[in-house]
């Protein structure tokens, strides 16, 4: 008997073919979901609210590395990192449009992974997938996500309300999924040089937070239970340190951010002084941990003080006061945007 796993070609179904395949194992569950697969679009009862709409999109060697990102994982990330945005909105994510482009490379088993990390994510945020495109690809997979969330209009947050002196807020642990990133490459080149086996034992926690992150929906509910309504939000994909300006520049303000507050998880930490890096660059610069980064107001201190989910890393300043970073001896240092850049040209 052979162990050799069954292969289907794309060509074997057909574009018609894969989209029947797909949306027969969609279910739909909210109840702005009107239509979903099977018509020319989907249809959506926006229920009186105002909507939210965001779109990403990942492509292969440039936003993931197949040797190492399980299809499933990468799934359901790319539904994770979408639903983080309208989370951002202080909004409530409802559906996602899904759009593949495949090379030749990948059989119907291989789509079906994928898929099965996708559903995951919905079901687990419940979410409806209720459309998108398949195609072929020269160049290998991309995936693009279009997420749709609703919201009353006055519980919206955009990152343009900040105010001086609020503070600066952060969910969880920062610097994680960027540790993992390097494991990961770490375990790749030996692999390609030598052929050994990759060792990632011990590296579970950072290496989820790379491969299969989570969007901050708790935090949001934990909010509302505080009866505290950020002043400005953004989520973190591209660095603590590019976010915060963004909500500085947005909202004409300055910004403090201080080394000594910043959250970061032990084995983050460690991990960082094992390759020689700064603990602290990684969690200002790494990006990718989809922590939620927020103002609020210092009458709501009180609200917020002593969870473990959240800290207050620094506040906004006078919009004369630029972007700085204090250290542990209370010096200031000019804050720079160090993270992911689209544009930056990549071998």
């Amino acid at each position: 008997m052979s162990d050799t796993p069954s292969r289907t070609e794309l060509s074997a179904l057909g574009e018609f073919g894969l989209i029947e395949r797909l949306a027969s194992r969609i279910h739909l569950v909210q109840p702005s979901s009107v239509k979903g697969i099977g018509d020319d679009a989907a249809v959506i009862d926006p229920q009186g609210l105002h909507q939210v709409v965001t779109t990403d999109m990942l492509v292969e060697g440039v936003h993931f590395d197949l040797s190492y990102a399980p299809l499933k994982h990468l799934g359901y990330k790319a539904i994770v990192v979408n639903l983080s945005d309208v989370y951002a909105m202080n909004a409530t994510p409802r559906q996602v449009i899904v759009a593949l482009a495949l090379s030749n490379r990948f059989p119907v088993e291989a789509v079906d992974e994928l898929y099965e990390g996708m559903l995951l994510a919905c079901r687990n945020y419940g979410v409806d997938l209720v459309g998108g495109d398949t195609c072929s690809s020269r160049s290998g997979l991309i995936i693009a996500v279009t997420a749709i969330g609703a919201a009353r209009p006055e519980d919206i947050v955009y990152r343009s309300g900040a105010k001086d002196n609020d503070l600066l807020v952060v969910s969880g642990d920062l610097g994680g999924a960027f540790m993992g990133l390097q494991i990961l490459e770490r375990e790749k080149a030996v692999y390609t040089e030598t052929g050994a086996q990759p060792d990632l034992a011990g590296h579970d926690y950072i290496l989820e937070r790379q491969l299969k992150p989570e969007a901050r929906k708790d935090i949001i509910t934990l909010l509302e239970q505080m009866e505290v309504k950020p002043t400005a939000m953004i989520d973190i994909s591209d660095g603590l340190a590019s976010e915060a300006i963004h909500i500085a520049r947005n909202s004409g303000l300055g910004v403090r951010i201080y080394d000594e507050k910043l959250p970061i998880d032990p084995h983050t930490y460690q991990t960082a002084r094992d390759f020689n890096l700064d603990p602290t660059t990684c969690a200002l610069n790494g990006g990718e941990d989809y922590e939620l980064l927020f103002t609020i107001a210092q009458s709501d201190y009180d609200k917020i003080k002593g969870n473990p989910n959240l800290t207050v890393v620094g506040h906004m300043a006078d919009k004369n006061s630029s972007y700085r970073l204090v250290d542990r001896q209370g010096g200031e240092h000019e804050l720079t945007a160090q993270g992911w850049d689209a544009f930056l040209k990549r071998s």
